[in-house]
């Protein structure tokens, strides 16, 4: 870290803590205000149908959320600093695809996991070299990756899906305990790494700064263009992680996984309280977000409702959760 970031971060960490505890009881207010909006949710749908409320649902929702939860972590340092991924639609059948190709031609799991990871990291590390030297918009360079990924997907596998040939290697859906698939305890253990990474480390302060304003914090010594590229390299290793769990859960590996997770992964970043203009999120947040987004779905799948209804759902819970951050964005600018 340089001198001038340091100057620059030391107001707020020791100076003046009054600002630290502003922030802290924004979070809480916030975090509080979107758990009560989750309660209703769920004593609304509780009323709505009988089989809602039981412990088989609910853990039927916690490992339903746990791909779309995975890929949101990778998106809310995206938008944190200030850009978003759409290729993550596209990384994810990808590495469903090819982590049961991996596995089929005797590689082990492990090693088959961690070449996925890679190949989503090299998607990452592309998107994010495009942005920050060629300078092309995140939206037209995500979009342009979300493509091709998704088209190498259907193309290594004629678009038909590869079932694993070992049903061992979907060890990821195996128990961890207490029947809690893996899985499960790997994206807990994921949000607490990104919780810890936020809100504990220098890079976390370094990305809240690059989302809040790049060109001071270029000023202030912090090397924008690397943490920028480091984001998208993190986002696209979590994408392909998710994928490799689609493929357990699954025990197949499918290009037509995931063509949502893009939308519901911004919404659930956005409902979590994140602005897309930069510089505002967290992870908890975000979770709230994911748990909103599954249980909505979870509930309207109970109440039989089509799959078509689901999407306007959707859509329509992301332009919610948009207009209010940008109703909190117009507050805190006439609180300041």
């Amino acid at each position: 870290m340089s001198q001038a970031f340091a100057e620059t971060a030391a107001p707020e960490t020791a100076a003046d803590p009054g600002i630290r505890r502003q922030k802290l009881m924004r979070l809480l207010v916030q975090l509080f205000g979107m758990g009560f909006f989750y309660l209703l949710i769920v004593v609304s749908l509780s009323f709505a149908s009988p089989f809602f409320l039981t412990w088989s649902n609910a853990a039927n929702v916690l490992t339903n959320v746990t791909v779309i939860g995975i890929v949101a972590l990778g998106q809310s340092l995206a938008i944190i600093s200030g850009g978003f991924d759409l290729s993550v639609a596209g990384v994810l059948p990808l590495g469903s695809v090819l982590f049961a190709l991996f596995s089929n031609a005797g590689m082990p799991v492990p090693v088959a996991i961690a070449l996925v990871i890679i190949i989503g990291a090299v998607v990452g590390l592309i998107n994010g070299l495009i942005v920050t030297k060629i300078r092309i918009s995140p939206l037209i360079v995500t979009l342009g990756t979300l493509s091709i990924a998704g088209g190498l997907a259907y193309a290594v596998t004629d678009g038909v899906t590869v079932p694993l040939a070992n049903v061992d290697a979907g060890v990821l859906a195996d128990p961890a305990f207490a029947s809690v698939p893996a899985y499960v305890v790997a994206f807990v253990a994921l949000a607490f790494a990104g919780t810890f990474l936020l809100n504990f480390t220098v890079y976390g302060r370094m990305l809240y700064a690059v989302g809040g304003n790049p060109e001071a914090s270029r000023l202030a010594g912090i090397r924008v263009d690397l943490v920028t590229i480091s984001v998208y390299v993190l986002c696209g290793s979590l994408s392909a992680f998710a994928g490799v769990v689609v493929a357990s859960q699954l025990l197949a590996g499918s290009a037509t996984v995931g063509s949502d997770v893009a939308l519901s992964s911004i919404t659930a970043v956005v409902l979590g309280g994140a602005s897309l203009s930069g510089g505002v999120g967290n992870i908890g947040g975000t979770l709230i977000g994911v748990l909103i987004l599954g249980t909505v779905a979870n509930g309207l799948a109970l109440l039989h409702v089509p799959a078509f209804y689901q999407q306007i759902v959707t859509g329509t819970i992301l332009l919610i959760g948009v207009s209010f951050a940008r109703l909190r964005e117009v507050l805190a600018r006439e609180d300041s």
